[in-house]
């Protein structure tokens, strides 16, 4: 489980939103390239939100904290600026979006460019990585060193 520390605001708040290096970038990661955070942590879309209107209850952000700034978000290689945006959430807080998307982080991601979130179906909807496009990439993780088979036991008769 990930702790964040976020200056301001109160307590309740700070345990459900996270604040990182103010940039999006793109990653290569086993599902492609996806968008990242300026610290490499991986963002999602939820499906159950609306364009630039976050639907996720209070107890789901404990689990996927939202993306927020205090500072503009700068794009980098590969991300459009022009897709780059804020919303502001029921509780005041300026959640940054992508294409319309409010991003989010897993709290199961433990490293940058993990992807552990991809496709689970939590609070109502399903969770996705985003493209430099700003589309949600559905596919699952591709394995590039898949372990080998077992060999099949033979009993010689």
């Amino acid at each position: 489980m990930a702790v964040f520390a976020i200056g301001g605001g109160n307590a309740k708040a700070n345990q459900s939103q996270a604040t990182a290096t103010s940039a999006i970038s793109i990653r290569s990661t086993s599902l492609g390239k996806t968008l990242v955070d300026g610290n490499g942590r991986t963002l999602y879309l939820f499906e159950g939100d609306r364009t630039n209107i976050s639907t996720l209850s209070a107890a789901g952000t404990a689990v996927w904290p939202r993306f927020v700034s205090s500072t503009p978000v700068k794009a980098g290689n590969g991300v459009q600026a022009a897709l780059i945006g804020t919303t502001t959430t029921p509780t005041g807080v300026k959640q940054v979006t992508y294409q319309g998307h409010p991003l989010y982080y897993y709290v199961g991601d433990s490293n940058p460019g993990s992807t552990r979130g991809q496709g689970l179906n939590e609070f109502g909807a399903l969770w996705y990585v985003l493209g430099p496009s700003g589309n949600a990439i559905t596919s699952a993780p591709s394995t590039s060193a898949a372990a080998p088979a077992a060999p099949a036991a033979s009993y010689g008769y």
